[in-house]
């Protein structure tokens, strides 16, 4: 028994028709003839569903208890007695009923799968477990019902159930979603035009990333090398040079032309080590290509043209830019250039595109490979010219009636054993030589076809050209290492220059670095390893590329760096003279690491010091403020007990009333205190849950004298995601802070609106106002500003209210008043709907979205 296929119907959000589609598409199975049953669908009363279940068997659904409530879910078990060929199962990504066989529904279709049956299915997009935090951060709903992607990758048919926002809003509008009376609050929060957009872009995305893999495996399969353009795809071969900018601009500009165009950055490296690309300038390209929204790659190859068609057609591209060629015009005398091989190469699947720029022609920087200096076709050439040349020659100059003497037939010998050297080096061009003079003696000097000589100048002649043709070669060679040696010394220095650089800027990122030395060096690891003593284990420090290795010992390449760290590579096995370089690269990173270390050692320095400021300002706050309080109560308590003084039940009175109000400052200040260490030891947790604003502001106004202060919260507004405590101090403070600074003619102004997905809180007051510089200082813990008397408090209540309004995601600032004087905003998040017991835009709250 086979197993079972999926069918999933994707959706962007709530009633795009989910549901609608995959009934209809049983009854056209139905109309077939084949056996279809529905498991379970959820209609939400819609008529237009409710209709398409006539004519569908449906299998008894099962009821579980679960408290005090009864909940109906699929039954498992009568589905497999039933063992339909294709069954329906709404909403994948529900989560059963305690009590359930499985927790979630696609557990419940894999056992189905798992059994053989065909299974039908709808799931939202929102639903994926993969996008949580990007729909959390779209809609501000975060989707509590989620199935994971690879479940829905597995499907064997994805279908996109697609409809346009306004076409959906119109839907909902009209009630063919939700009932008349949740209509007003979908369409002003979840079913707002813009998060539909981005959710209906998210779903289109991911369904064409996934027929991507469709398309690349069914490639794979069927072994199909050729290019299919269903998508533009550009590549842009970058060799490290300034052009690559001009590349990379003019690709994004071919990109925007058409929608859904990406673009992939390839610098192709050779496999010989230290390569003679910029890394500076591959840096500057990289962050450009990812700043265009395009993706950036490192190939190791060493036949370039090759290579680069090779990660083309991999990636399925539909065009490659490249630059005009930067070599010069003798250069050409080595080979057409990459440009030309590609462009010859790509066949007609591939559009090759060669894009001119301010470097062509201004020469290029030669590859510093080390084992051929002169590259392994040149000095296949060079063998070619140096030996089946002169064979050549002789066979000709042996066939043709005219005499053209010794001497010029010693010119041509000498001419191919120039190419030679010109071409493939020392090597070639002596064994040219060597074989030249063989067949000069053998052929052309008499006595013919005998390696005698009989005249005596035919003997210098023969000699002189060998003298010659070493000499060529010899210069060709040393110039070949000049050339080989400056291209690696200027490779060195921009290697070193960077380093030098990255010092010089403080740049502290270990990752960065480590990436450079893997692209440098053209490895497939770099890990930084470190270890307390010598007997203690190794631990990476840092570490990029795949499969990094955990020892030294366990590296191709490793570069201590002092007694207990390491730079560690593996991929191959670097040459003695790269090892320079490299520990350049290993001193720098451990250079990055004590940085790194230092930067969090000087944070908890600064930490510290921010603590001692604090308790120092608490013990001045505790020598004056908090002893201003009980002196008060202290004298108050001493005369109330004193028997030389007949105290009258007003002067009682009076006294008690100070005592009182001594108290409660008493107990004002030190819950400031309190609330300061909590936020200062980052030991405030939220408790957040939605709650009105009106529910807590009113109590917050319960410390300010009456009249003193006036409110205006409309009903209308949306529930806010705070604690309610924290929220109730932060008020408090504010409020009590805009009373003493405004003038007892004019109240202060406590009121509030919602915008977009967010509530503010204004606090209005008429006093003198704060000067823009001071603004943000006022926040400040033990500040007062202006003319506050001593007695005023510690400084502390707008320091404790920024701390707990940013504890529970929110913002506080101060603004001018129009008129004079200072507004406190408070920023607050907005529930979202589905915080609400009854919310009909929280699909993931009720039974995983209607459809």
């Amino acid at each position: 028994m086979g197993r079972g296929k999926l069918r999933i119907y994707l959706g962007a959000a709530p009633g795009v028709g989910k549901t609608y589609a995959m009934l209809s598409e049983a009854h056209r199975r139905v109309e077939r003839g084949t056996d279809c049953a529905i498991a379970f669908v959820e209609h939400y009363d819609r008529p237009r569903t409710e209709v398409m279940l006539h004519g569908l068997e449906q299998i008894p659904l099962k009821e579980l208890a679960y408290r005090g409530a009864t909940f109906t879910e699929m039954d498992i078990d009568a589905v497999l007695e039933r063992r339909p060929a294709v069954a329906l199962v709404d909403e994948l990504a529900h989560t059963n009923v305690p009590g359930s066989r499985n927790a979630k529904r696609w557990q419940d279709v894999e056992e189905l799968l798992a059994a053989g049956i065909d299974v039908i299915s709808t799931v939202n997009i929102q639903h994926l477990e993969s996008l949580g935090d990007v729909v959390e951060s779209i809609t501000g709903v975060r989707q509590q019902e989620t199935v994971p992607d690879e479940v829905v990758r597995r499907a064997d048919q994805i279908e996109l159930v697609d409809m346009s926002p306004q076409a959906l809003r119109r839907r909902m509008a009209h009630g063919n979603i939700y009932k008349p009376d949740k209509v007003d609050a979908a369409l002003s929060n979840y079913f707002r035009p813009g998060n539909l957009t981005a959710l209906r872009e998210l779903a289109l995305l991911w369904t064409a990333d996934r027929v991507d893999e469709y398309l690349q495996q069914y490639r794979g399969e069927h072994n199909i090398r050729t290019t299919w353009q269903a998508r533009e795809r550009i590549v842009v071969g970058l060799t490290g040079g300034p052009e690559g900018r001009t590349l990379i601009r003019r690709a994004a500009r071919m990109a925007a032309k058409g929608s859904g165009s990406e673009i992939l950055a390839v610098y192709i490296a050779r496999s010989d080590g230290l390569t003679s690309a910029s890394p500076k300038e591959l840096a500057v390209q990289r962050t450009l290509v990812e700043d265009l929204g395009g993706s950036f790659h490192h190939v190791i190859g060493d036949d370039i043209p090759s290579a680069l068609l090779e990660f083309a057609r991999g990636v399925n591209a539909t065009q490659i830019v490249l630059g005009s060629s930067r070599r010069k015009a003798w250069q050409y005398v080595f080979g057409p250039g990459v440009g030309a091989t590609v462009a010859r190469e790509s066949g007609p699947d591939l559009d090759v595109h060669i894009v001119t720029h301010e470097e062509v022609a201004r020469g290029r920087g030669l590859p510093v490979a080390r084992g051929a200096r002169l590259g392994r076709s040149r000095i296949i050439w060079g063998w070619l010219t140096g030996v089946a040349g002169p064979a050549l020659l002789t066979l000709l100059l042996t066939h043709v009636d005219a005499d053209l003497g010794i001497a010029n037939n010693m010119l041509l010998f000498l001419s191919l054993t120039v190419a030679s050297a010109l071409l493939g080096g020392l090597v070639p061009s002596l064994a040219s030589a060597a074989f030249g003079s063989l067949l000069l003696n053998w052929f052309f000097a008499p006595p013919l076809y005998r390696f005698t000589i009989h005249d005596p100048r035919n003997i210098v002649a023969i000699a002189v050209f060998f003298g010659v043709a070493v000499a060529v070669a010899s210069v060709v060679d040393l110039a070949a290492r000049r050339t080989h040696q400056a291209a690696r010394l200027r490779a060195e220095s921009e290697v070193l220059s960077f380093l030098a650089g990255s010092v010089l800027r403080g740049e502290t990122a270990l990752d960065a670095l480590l990436e450079r030395v893997r692209e440098t060096f053209s490895m497939e690891s770099v890990a930084l390893l470190e270890r307390e003593s010598d007997i203690e284990p190794w631990t990476r420090a840092g570490s990029v590329g795949r499969r990094p290795v955990a020892r030294p010992e366990d590296a191709d390449v490793d570069m201590p760096v002092g007694d207990h760290m390491a730079l560690a590579l593996s991929g191959r096995v670097l040459p003695a003279e790269d090892r320079r370089v490299l520990g350049a690269f290993a001193a720098q990173a451990a250079v990055v690491l004590d940085r790194q270390r230092l930067v969090g050692e000087a944070e908890e320095a600064r930490k510290l010091a921010e603590g001692n400021k604090i308790r120092t300002s608490l013990l001045a706050a505790v020598s004056h403020d908090l002893r201003t309080p009980l002196a008060g109560i202290k004298a108050a308590v001493s005369s109330l007990r004193s028997d030389d003084v007949e105290w009258s039940e007003e002067d009682r009175a009076e006294l008690l009333e100070g005592i009182e109000a001594g108290a409660d400052r008493l107990d004002h200040l030190v819950g400031n205190l309190l609330d300061m260490s909590r936020l200062q030891t980052g030991t405030v947790t939220p408790l957040i849950r939605a709650i009105d604003l009106d529910e807590v502001v009113p109590m917050a106004l319960g410390g300010v004298p009456d009249g003193s202060a006036e409110l205006d919260i409309p009903e209308s507004l949306p529930m806010v995601e705070v604690d309610k405590g924290l929220l109730e101090r932060a008020v408090a403070n504010v409020v009590e802070n805009a009373v003493k600074y405004s003038p007892g003619s004019a109240p202060v102004l406590v009121s509030a609106s919602a915008m977009a997905d967010r509530v503010e809180l204004r606090v209005v007051d008429r006093g003198t106002g704060v000067p823009d510089e001071a603004k943000d200082r006022i926040f400040a813990p033990f500040q007062r500003y202006g003319d506050a008397p001593r007695g005023a408090g510690v400084g502390l209540g707008l320091a404790v209210a920024r701390g707990f309004v940013e504890a529970m995601g929110g913002t506080i600032t101060a603004e001018d008043t129009p008129g004079g004087g200072l507004t406190m905003v408070l920023t607050l998040k907005a529930a979202a709907p589905a915080a609400a017991s009854e919310n009909p835009e929280a699909p993931s709250l009720e039974k995983a979205g209607p459809s």
